[in-house]
């Protein structure tokens, strides 16, 4: 079995704060392409991992080195679970707002821009929350 991948615990929350400001902007204007952008953003941290995501390597190497040095790491599982929650919510708001059902854009990217805040603001992740709740209802693999 192999070690668990472990990040830095400060770039999910820089990532969920850059998150809320594209959602937030994208409710604003309901622009489903902005919406359909971060959907895409959340794809490549899920699929790929949080190192490839966009907002992964502008924390790493814009916001990082200006930083103290990392005194605390996490494992990667639980907020890459929390990227494709996002995208879920992501790929149902753009599809509204893009297939002309803008109410249903409009709440599927205030869900997800509810708990991109939480997390920003202070640190609490639904997604990651969702994945260990999951972890314990599901049985172990041998």
């Amino acid at each position: 079995m192999t070690a668990p991948q472990l990040i830095d615990v400060r770039a999910p929350r820089f990532a969920a704060a850059v998150t809320s400001v594209v959602l937030a902007v994208a409710l604003l204007t309901d622009s489903g392409w902005l919406v359909a952008a971060q959907a895409a953003v959340f794809a490549v941290g899920a699929l790929a991992g949080l190192r490839r995501s966009p907002y992964g390597l502008l924390f790493r190497t814009l916001v990082a080195p200006r930083l103290a040095p990392v005194r605390e790491r996490e494992p990667e599982a639980p907020p890459r679970f929390a990227q494709l929650v996002g995208l879920l919510f992501a790929v149902v708001g753009a599809a509204g707002y893009l297939l002309g059902a803008p109410a249903l854009g409009a709440v599927a990217t205030g869900f997800a821009l509810v708990a991109a805040l939480l997390n920003a603001a202070t640190g609490f992740c639904l997604g990651c929350e969702l994945y260990l709740i999951a972890r314990r209802a599901l049985p172990a693999r041998a």
